[in-house]
Formats: C-alpha cells, structure tokens, sequence
C-alpha cells in the first residue's frame, strides 16, 4: 500500500522539486548539480527511444509499406518529446549549458520538427520513399546530429571529473556515431534483400515490392528489387563510413582524451546491432549485414594517437592506418560474412577526404579549446 501511494505522489513531487528551477536564464547559468544530473540522464533516455524506435524502423520499412503511425513511429516519438521538453528548459532557464551547446540544441531539434512535416509531404506527393538517402531524411539526421552534438558540448563544459564524465561522453559519441551512420543500414539491409528475393524467398511483403516497382513503372524483376534495396552507388558506403565515422572518432578521441576511446564505442554499436538482431528477427523482420570493420578501423584511430607524433602529423599516418582497416575489413567482411557493395577503388578519395576532415578536426578542436586537456579550464570559464 505505501509503495503505491509512494508511486501515486511521484508526480507531484517531481514537479515541486523542478518548480524552483523554472526562470529564466542565459545560458551558461551555474546548474545544481542534481538539475545536470536529471537533464542529462533525461537526454540518455531519448537517445535510447530514439535509437530504438529508428532501428525497428529501418527494419520495418524493409518488409512493409510506409505507415506514418508504425510502432517504430510511435516509440521514437516518445524519445523527440522528451527531447523536445529539454530543449525547451536549456533554452528558457540557461541551465546546463553554455551558449554554443545550447544554440546547438536548439538548432537541431528545429531543423528536426521541420523535417518531418517535409518528409510527410515527400511520401504524400512521391509516395514511398525507397532510400534513407533522401533529402527529407537527411534533414532528420543532420537535426539529430546537431542535437546530439549540443548535448556533447553541455557535458563537455559543465559535467565534472571522474569515470561518469568520461562514460557519459562516450556513450552520446555512440549515439552520434549511430546517427551518422543510420543511412548506411539501407545498403546493410538492402544486400541481404536483394539475396532474399534472388534466393525467391523475400523478405518483403508483396505489397511493398509492387509498390516499389510500379514507382519505377516496372514490373516486380530484378531491376525494380535492385533499386530498392541498393539504390546508391557502391562506392557510397565505404567513402562515407570511411569518411564519416571515422572523423567522428577521431573527435570522440580528442575529447575524451582516453587510451582506447574509439575502439570501445565502435564495439558498444556493434554490440548494440548484434543485441537486436535476434530480437528483429524473432519479430519477423529481415536481418542486415553488421559492419564488423569499424572495430579495426577504430582500433586504428586510438593507435595512430599512441604513436609518438606531431599533432599535424597524426592525420597524415591515422589516415593511412584507418584507410587500410576500412577498406581491408571491407574486403574481409565480404568474403567471409556479409558486407554490402562497397567499390575497392574507391579507397584515394576516401584517404583524401578523411585527411582533410581529420586535420580539419585537429585544427577546430585547438581554437575551440575542445580536447580533453582543455576541460577544467572551459569548465571554470563557464
């Protein structure tokens, strides 16, 4: 009886103890530490029901039609309004952030709203949108990334030092990386669609393959089937995870400041997709090829920070090194597991733009005072 009782009142003194908070501040207003603690672990939890919600989504769009109230919809939803409401208190109290972090948020959770009524009228006017790679859909990832990017800079500046901080950073640089790298499930699922439907078992359902196909004004053959499950080219997923994902780590590397940094955030989201695979599977949704290779393309990362170099040299060589794990875990993946296309010779530009990033990364995280020797003193400015 007390429990319930206890459970009843929950509310009510929840909101007496937030109540005091609610004023209005510029940001970079000193935080309680039991108010930075509840924020922040409320931007875990919709971190977590978003990337929940958009995994089962992917996974969905893949055997069924479009449906705008899916489960998957439903369940990132509830992840956005939280998201949402903290938005609204950093914005409005100033607490638990400094000016760029909370810009940050605010940007991206703005560019995220108004994405998705753009990706309601994209499907409405264009009917099913057959890639994570539309222009509507990469409003919704950029918003996120922004967002998350702000909730990084807030825990960066004001969390205080210990393993909680370091843990904390790292695991919203994995819900970052998972962001950035979302897009590329489409190829991940598409391959082994594509050998599903050859093997004349699909995973999809009937109705969504006529439905892609008659968009093309084909029948359901093998063109219609290629286009739906690979519908970018090849050389997309190794430039970008090469590019991509692997800047994000170096900057979780230099903000972070551990040893091994992103070598264990590659493998929380590797061990993320193998956690749900069974799970999906169990649904009776289609299975997706897992990108084994980031782990030694990470593991690269931390390495080319051990090496004894200078900062401007680090780049050159860490491009070297995470090129060849990309590329020859890649090679590897492929002829042992499952990997989807990928074009080896893609492997030039990705070194050139993952330089470029990298040294670019190097450069901005100096001016910015972003690296984890800049803490205490960002921390005491604020």
């Amino acid at each position: 009886m007390n429990s319930g009782k206890s459970l009843k009142q929950a509310p009510a003194q929840l909101i007496e103890w937030a109540l005091p908070y609610w004023t209005r501040g510029e940001a970079g207003r000193e935080t309680p530490a039991d108010l930075f603690r509840v924020l922040y672990l409320g931007w875990l939890a919709a971190f977590i029901l978003k990337v929940l919600g958009s995994s089962w989504d992917v996974s969905w769009h893949f055997r069924w039609l479009r449906d705008d109230l899916a489960p998957p919809h439903l369940l990132n939803t509830v992840g956005t309004v939280i998201a949402v409401a903290l938005t609204i208190i950093h914005w409005y109290t100033g607490y638990g952030v400094d000016r760029p972090a909370s810009r940050l948020i605010t940007w991206g959770t703005g560019t995220f709203l108004i994405a998705i009524p753009l990706d309601l009228i994209n499907h409405r006017i264009n009917g099913l949108d057959i890639t994570a790679w539309s222009p509507s859909h990469a409003l919704l990832f950029i918003g996120t990334a922004l967002m998350i990017a702000g909730v990084i800079r807030g825990w960066f500046v004001g969390a205080a030092p210990g393993r909680r901080r370091t843990v904390y950073l790292a695991v919203f640089y994995g819900f970052f990386l998972e962001n950035a790298i979302f897009p590329s499930q489409h190829q991940e699922y598409g391959v082994l669609g594509l050998a599903a439907w050859l093997r004349g078992q699909p995973d999809a359902e009937p109705e969504l393959m006529n439905f892609a196909a008659a968009s093309l004004g084909r029948p359901v053959d093998l063109v219609a089937i290629q286009n739906f499950t690979l519908p970018v080219p090849d050389a997309v997923y190794s430039v970008y995870a090469g590019v991509v994902a692997m800047t994000i780590l170096v900057m979780a590397r230099i903000m972070v400041g551990r040893t091994f940094t992103a070598t264990p955030i590659a493998l929380g989201y590797i061990a993320y997709r193998l956690l749900i695979l069974p799970l999906l599977l169990a649904g009776g949704f289609p299975a997706s090829a897992i990108p084994f290779f980031l782990i030694p393309a990470a593991l690269c990362v931390d390495l080319a920070f051990r090496l004894p170099l200078p900062t401007y040299v680090r780049p050159l060589v860490g491009t070297a090194l995470v090129t060849t794990a990309v590329y020859g875990g890649l090679y590897l993946q492929s002829h042992y597991l499952e990997a989807p296309p990928y074009a080896p010779t893609s492997w030039p530009l990705t070194a050139a733009l993952l330089a470029l990033t990298w040294l670019t990364t190097e450069f901005l995280t100096h001016r910015y005072h972003l690296r984890a020797e800049d803490a205490p003193a960002v921390r005491e400015a604020h």
